[in-house]
């Protein structure tokens, strides 16, 4: 419990980060947030604003980095400039935010005395590799330039850790979902695009023929992950953060529909670059290491999503 008096989440304003700002202040810390607003929404802390120092800023800003990282026992870092997508459109801004900004944080982090240091890192860092599941020794192998910046500042945040005694640990992520994420943007995930969509009576789009399969990870379950590496006896890891199945979109597509009661098809676009086939996660590093044990399957956590987004649009 230590490690959760004075807590910094950056981005934190974002998806992930506001549910784990939800997650913290149940537990009794204080909470430190800094969020630029470019892609987080003042919507997903407002509920909490009365609760948090919020820092409006751009960690981008050196000076900014050291005035957040003061008096702080552990960060989470959230913050990204998201979507492989846009990252094949503009690769130096994702180069950045997501590589730059990550090594001045971790910088006033030494220089601040942070002891906990938890990146949200990218299953896109595998690449499409034919081998599954895909565990953390395997060689990686990034197909877009948003792949390559996570991968590169995982490998920073292992470094801080050898050189500098940082409890550091970097989580993969796959493919989160669950309420409150933003599902109008042009690099809105697809739960969040393909609920609204069907509930709206519309043709969810799938890019390319709908057999790619993702390990879909609910909330609550990186959140749980999140808090674990924060406490954990963890040195510069890497540890992938999923459920350990995966469903294609297709079957994303019928499992929504099942909840709405609709037989609505889907309408495809030719792929994307950038994009993998496959993605499936081992996560027996996670468990061994972390104690991690994702309690939200799949559907539970779809059936949740899609009440979320249904209460939304009444």
């Amino acid at each position: 419990m230590e490690y959760f008096l004075r807590t910094l989440v950056t981005g934190g304003a974002g998806f992930i980060g506001g549910h784990l700002v939800d997650a913290l202040l149940a537990r009794g810390a204080t909470v430190r947030i800094v969020d630029n607003f470019s892609t987080g929404r003042r919507e997903n802390i407002a509920h909490n604003l009365d609760r948090i120092e919020l820092i409006e800023g751009d960690i981008c800003d050196d000076a900014l980095c050291a005035r957040v990282t003061k008096d702080v026992d552990v960060v989470f870092h959230q913050a990204a400039l998201p979507s492989v997508a846009r990252s094949v459109e503009a690769p130096v801004a994702s180069n950045e935010v997501n590589v730059g900004a990550t090594v001045k944080l971790l910088d006033a982090c030494r220089r601040n005395g942070v002891g906990r240091f938890v990146y949200a890192a990218s299953s896109s860092a595998y690449g499409d590799t034919e081998v599954l599941p895909k565990v953390e020794t395997m060689v990686p192998q990034p197909l877009s330039p948003y792949a390559v910046s996570k991968l590169a500042s995982e490998n920073y945040v292992k470094v801080f850790a050898q050189l500098y005694q940082m409890k550091t640990c970097a989580l993969r992520y796959f493919n989160v979902f669950g309420p409150r994420q933003d599902p109008n943007s042009h690099y809105a995930a697809v739960v969040p695009k393909f609920c609204t969509a069907i509930l709206s009576g519309n043709s969810p789009t799938i890019f390319g023929d709908g057999g790619q399969t993702r390990d879909f990870t609910f909330i609550e379950n990186v959140v749980q992950a999140n808090l674990l590496a924060a406490t954990g006896d963890v040195a510069g890891q890497v540890v992938n953060v999923a459920c350990g199945e995966r469903i294609s979109l297709l079957d994303l597509v019928d499992m929504i529909n099942g909840l709405a009661g609709t037989q609505i098809k889907a309408t495809h676009a030719p792929g994307r670059q950038g994009d993998v086939r496959h993605s499936l996660a081992d996560i027996s590093a996670a468990k061994a290491l972390l104690g991690f044990d994702p309690k939200v399957s799949v559907r539970d956590g779809l059936a949740r999503t899609f009440a979320f987004y249904q209460s939304q649009m009444r």
